[in-house]
């Protein structure tokens, strides 16, 4: 009889071991509803970084993949969206250097709707000091040589050159004899941060007259005064961790995406006063003045008339 109990345990043991061994392979072979990864763990300046991942459940409207990448001190070093194809795929490539100038692990942040993934990858600045120490090499000894006598030589005519001239048209440069595109400071600060995701989504394109005012506000005015760069670092902090959520927003439905376009007219009529300022001073000044008449614009005026509407319903009763 104690046999039989005995035979009976260990063949329920073995049962359980074989189920637990299933289950678990069950739970490791499960697919993550968003990927993200790095072709390389690590980078230097001048790499191309190449971003990839996949999602498993596709939205029936068009919505994109916003990539940001942060900083090993928390500051957003770039931002991008990118529409995944039929099958869910995604991939962009960013080159490292530029606002990415210090060594450390980053991390890349990727957010498809509510899901959300981050991946890291390590990044080596070109500035960074080479810690190897150079093993001496012996200097060899040179052999006399008998210095040969030189023989006279006619030096030829030079002929004349004719210098050509190369006219080129508006926008374009001679670069030995060959026009080519002058490149903008807009062109180069759009390859090293991020745009105007409201305003971008709000109005159709980022090269709306808009959103071309925007941009050029903040290369030309603000990131040439060190006063407009500390706020645009703290601005771009608190601006991109809500963004991203407005500007699908305003895809999926267009009355809020209107909504939106009749509330930023204000503000981008107030920041055109931004285009004179050109010094330290003036940045300053208009700056503050600015955010002075955007406060009063959209909390003043409807604080306002909230109270003197509220003041006439208590009248009349």
């Amino acid at each position: 009889m104690k046999m039989k109990l005995s035979g009976f345990f260990a063949f329920a043991l073995l049962s359980i071991s074989i189920m637990s061994f299933g289950l678990t392979g069950a739970v490791n072979a499960q697919v993550l509803p968003l990927s993200v990864s790095t072709e390389s763990s690590t980078y230097t300046t001048g790499n191309s970084i190449e971003i990839s991942g996949s999602i498993q459940n596709l939205v029936e409207y068009e919505q994109p993949v916003v990539l940001m990448i942060v900083s090993p001190d928390g500051n957003i070093v770039t931002i991008q969206q990118i529409s995944p194809d039929s099958s869910g795929n995604y991939s962009a490539t960013v080159k490292a250097g530029g606002t990415m100038n210090s060594s450390g692990e980053y991390e890349i942040r990727a957010q498809y709707g509510a899901q959300k993934i981050t991946s890291t990858f390590s990044f080596i600045s070109g500035d960074a000091p080479d810690k190897s120490t150079p093993e001496p090499m012996a200097t060899p000894t040179p052999e006399p040589m008998a210095t040969p006598t030189p023989e006279p030589v006619a030096e030829p005519t030079p002929e004349p050159v004719v210098e050509q001239v190369v006219n080129c048209g508006p926008g374009t440069e001679s670069v030995d004899g060959i026009c080519q595109v002058v490149k903008t400071t807009t062109q180069e600060s759009e390859e090293e941060g991020g745009g105007c995701l409201i305003a971008t989504a709000a109005y159709g394109s980022e090269m709306s007259p808009q959103v071309q005012m925007l941009r050029e506000i903040r290369d030309n005015q603000l990131m040439n005064t060190e006063s407009g760069s500390a706020f645009m670092g703290t601005f771009n902090s608190v601006y991109y961790s809500f963004s991203p959520a407005i500007a699908d927003m305003e895809r999926q439905s267009p009355m809020f995406k209107e909504i939106v376009k009749v509330g930023l007219t204000p503000m981008l009529s107030s920041l055109a006063i931004m285009e004179n300022a050109n010094s330290e001073s003036e940045v300053l000044g208009l700056g503050l003045s600015v955010i002075a008449l955007n406060l009063g614009m959209y909390i003043a005026a409807p604080a306002l008339i909230g109270i003197k509407v509220h003041q006439q319903i208590k009248s009349r009763k």
